[in-house]
């Protein structure tokens, strides 16, 4: 049993298969070298090393560790053990895709069975298609379709009533496989969250029974706790989606809308995972072509400034420090903060998803790329080129006390909300009795907001056909 993004033993359709045939070889792999650039960033590698620790426990420390390419620990397995079978779960990144068909492939010529399942999506890419045979390219379509089918979304499956498992004396060390930071930047993020399946089921429980009710217009609110934060665990798949569904369908008497809203999030995220499958370049290549002569800026200077949450925009500050100390951000905080370098900074969008890709825990390669793309306007489903994220104006109407701002920029904490989102315009007698000292205790503004809003516009004009 190969276990990849299915950290799980409940609803586990690979695992539940493989416990009906026999004694059971539990194996994990890590291949920093196939993925290429897109190697698992700090904060995933963190998470990864404690979601291995609780699968480990879940198996009675049964798990074996491998570090190198599928491929040739699978082979070397093999020659190793009397193995009559493989079974795994399909992920549909594409050089995951790419290594399940080569793997299958070496496995048949040896007369071994190998069998994959759909474990991590609730409808898989080549089951939604237009009634022309293609795929979609924008969501609500897509959305609407899948709906037809949203009765026949599979049942989870229970945990395998019984395990056989067989432990291999090659197996690594889970320090072997060196997940963790050599420096512990990681503490804060340690303190932040609880890794694996049962703080997975944990953690949903306690967004349907506290989170879901006032979801739909709650989950833009960063400082108000109506976000799942699931989105780690279904990535490292210690949670299936199909858990996640029937378990807000169970809440829909009590909180219909907000649990319809929900539920039209995850499948948000299923549309991410069918354009990657569907167009694999996306994380590197403008789905939109008109955006290849974008006319971007480099500077070092912004791009690290942004990075460090040292914009002088609190509510763009306060998302970037949130994401180095948590590996996480709120979502509308996500779109602020993407919108601020794209277009007014005018960064290239994949500086940013470069940056999230190594401080998430959520780091997801279809997610990243297409939400980025979303809002650089050059994705499949893209925001008008004229929306740009104000940071003022939607700190003021999203974070309206400052609870959150306030949490991640203590430097502003005594500000009064009037002035929190544009401490420059504050008297100096408020900046003084907040002992807030721009350019020294807080950074001066880094750009005008309306001048680099005017430039981006001008340059995305230049774009539409």
């Amino acid at each position: 049993m190969w276990f990849r993004q299915d950290l799980r033993i409940s609803d586990n359709p690979a695992l539940f298969e493989a416990s009906q045939k026999g004694t059971i070889l539990p194996i994990f792999i890590l291949d920093d070298e196939t993925p290429g650039i897109f190697k698992m960033g700090g904060a995933s590698r963190w998470w990864l090393h404690h979601s291995l620790q609780s699968l480990d426990a879940s198996l009675d420390h049964s798990l074996n560790l491998y570090l190198g390419t599928p491929q040739d620990i699978i082979m070397m397995l093999i020659k190793n053990h009397p193995v009559e079978a493989v079974y795994w779960n399909r992920c549909y990144e594409p050089w995951h895709l790419k290594t399940s068909s080569t793997i299958k492939t070496l496995l048949k010529k040896q007369g071994i069975v190998a069998k994959s399942f759909n474990g991590s999506l609730l409808w898989e890419p080549h089951e939604v298609l237009k009634n022309d045979g293609t795929p979609y390219k924008v969501f609500t379509p897509y959305y609407n379709r899948v709906l037809l089918t949203a009765d026949q979304v599979r049942i989870p499956l229970n945990r395998p009533p019984k395990l056989s498992l067989k432990k291999d004396q090659k197996s690594l060390s889970l320090l072997k496989l060196n997940l963790m930071p050599s420096i512990p930047w990681f503490k804060t993020i340690e303190n932040t969250w609880s890794v694996g399946e049962k703080a997975a089921h944990t953690r949903l429980d306690n967004f349907l029974h506290q989170g879901l009710l006032g979801y739909k217009s709650g989950r833009d609110f960063p400082g108000q706790n109506h976000i799942s934060r699931l989105s780690p665990h279904l990535h490292f798949g210690e949670i299936s989606p199909n858990q996640v569904w029937y378990k807000t369908k169970e809440h829909k008497n009590q909180a219909q809308k907000d649990a319809e809203h929900f539920l039209r999030e995850l499948v948000w995220r299923e549309f991410s995972s069918y354009l990657l499958y569907y167009h694999p370049d996306l994380p590197r290549v403008n789905f939109q072509k008109k955006f290849d002569s974008f006319p971007w800026l480099v500077s070092k200077q912004n791009l690290a400034l942004w990075q460090q949450g040292k914009t002088g925009y609190p509510l763009v500050d306060a998302g970037m420090r949130e994401l180095w100390q948590t590996g996480f951000m709120h979502n509308r905080v996500r779109m602020v903060v993407a919108s601020f370098l794209i277009k007014n900074l005018l960064i290239d969008w994949r500086k940013g998803e470069a940056w999230f890709w190594d401080c998430l825990v959520d780091a997801d390669l279809a997610n990243n790329s297409a939400s980025w793309q979303w809002v650089a306007g050059s994705g499949a489903d893209a925001a008008p080129y004229f929306r740009i994220f104000n940071p003022i104006t939607q700190g003021e109407k999203f974070d309206p006390e400052g609870l959150y701002t306030r949490q991640f920029v203590p430097e502003l904490k005594h500000m009064p909300s009037k002035y929190l989102y544009k401490p420059w315009a504050a008297p100096q007698d408020v900046l003084k009795k907040a002992k807030v000292v721009l350019g020294k205790t807080y950074p001066h503004p880094i750009i005008d907001i309306s001048m680099s809003r005017e430039r981006a516009l001008e340059a995305f004009k230049h774009l539409v056909v």
